[in-house]
């Protein structure tokens, strides 16, 4: 079963890849995983530490998001805003039809709705106040701690693949994300979806957008109508582990080593987006051997991360390696905002 997105050629041009990760999103996505015991070796600490964290209000939240299924569209309404206060802008400007559409589609889903579903359908306002001010807690909760990882993964994510954007091959970028996306030019096509369908994007174009929390297959937005979203899981280098803080983080051994000018340059490089070897050695200005020795040793020492997108290798910061450019420890990590979220 296929869902076939086609494209014209101003669909073409009005493709982009995020430029971070959508809070928004990745609390829905976080909220299935949640739900679900797969993936433990990736999501099995944190499930552990948010499940325990969860107070009943928020618990509720999760039945508009059921792990299995559909999932309530108005929860990302913001197409990729990619900040928190964006996306609960749009969630308290959403109409009240769409509450009531995709609580309708909910129901007919079979799972039990939250005691006050009835005056969110009918667009109570303090009923929508009350659902964004619980949806910021629990990015509070299961995000915030964590969003210093997540967002440097994403930037890993996005300068592995942003070098087709700007040579121009949208259809290499489409075909080099995730199996399951396969460019048939001019159609996407996206399989594991559980269902056929045929979308026209009539100009609109689409945001291709890298997730955390997104497993195995890539995910759509339900309603067309809808700024549309081509969501697909990040690689994960690592688990994500314990919120900084909980649990102090040990200061790899080889980090000493790091105070070589070389070394320090090369980190610095890096920081903007992915490099190869070759370009390393060339801006840095020393044999493409030793550049590739200095990377070693970076990498060892988890400041670097490598990733192959077709025949190149590039080098992106890991969050300990963004960490010490921006002069912090290693913890804590980048917030969503600690005026956003309360």
């Amino acid at each position: 079963m296929v869902v076939r997105v086609h494209f014209t050629a101003e669909d073409l041009a009005n493709t982009r890849l995020a430029q971070a990760p959508d809070p928004m999103w990745e609390a829905l996505l976080s909220m299935h995983m949640l739900q679900t015991d797969s993936a433990s070796a990736v999501f099995g600490r944190w499930r552990h530490a948010v499940r325990r964290r969860l107070p009943p209000r928020v618990r509720d939240l999760l039945r508009l998001a059921p792990p299995v299924g559909y999932s309530a569209d108005f929860l990302t309404p913001a197409g990729g805003a990619g900040s928190l206060e964006a996306g609960i802008g749009a969630l308290l400007s959403t109409p009240r039809r769409r509450f009531r559409h995709d609580l309708l589609e909910l129901a007919h889903q079979g799972g039990r709705l939250p005691a006050w579903a009835g005056s969110l359908a009918d667009g109570d306002k303090e009923t929508v106040t009350q659902l964004a001010h619980t949806l910021r807690g629990y990015c509070r909760i299961a995000l915030d701690p964590w969003w210093g990882d997540i967002s440097a993964r994403s930037a890993a994510e996005r300068a592995v693949h942003s070098r087709f954007l700007a040579d121009g091959e949208l259809g290499e970028l489409l075909s080099s994300l995730h199996p399951g996306l396969v460019w048939q030019r001019p159609v996407l096509e996206i399989t594991g979806m559980g269902v056929d369908r045929e979308v026209r994007l009539d100009g609109r174009g689409l945001l291709v957008l890298p997730s955390y929390f997104c497993w195995r297959k890539p995910t759509l937005i339900r309603d067309p109508a809808l700024p549309f979203v081509v969501v697909y899981p990040m690689t994960h280098d690592a688990p994500l582990g314990d919120a900084p803080g909980t649990e102090g983080r040990t200061r790899p051994r080889s980090l000493d080593a790091l105070l070589g000018h070389s070394r320090a340059e090369i980190l610095g490089s890096v920081a903007g987006c992915g490099m190869t070897t070759t370009e390393l050695a060339h801006g840095v200005g020393i044999a493409p051997a030793t550049a590739s020795h200095h990377v070693g040793v970076l990498r060892e020492a988890g400041l670097l991360s490598t990733h192959r997108t077709g025949k190149a290798v590039l080098h992106t910061l890991t969050p300990l390696g963004l960490s010490l450019l921006d002069g912090h420890s290693a913890a804590p990590h980048g917030r969503l905002g600690p005026d956003r979220v309360h």
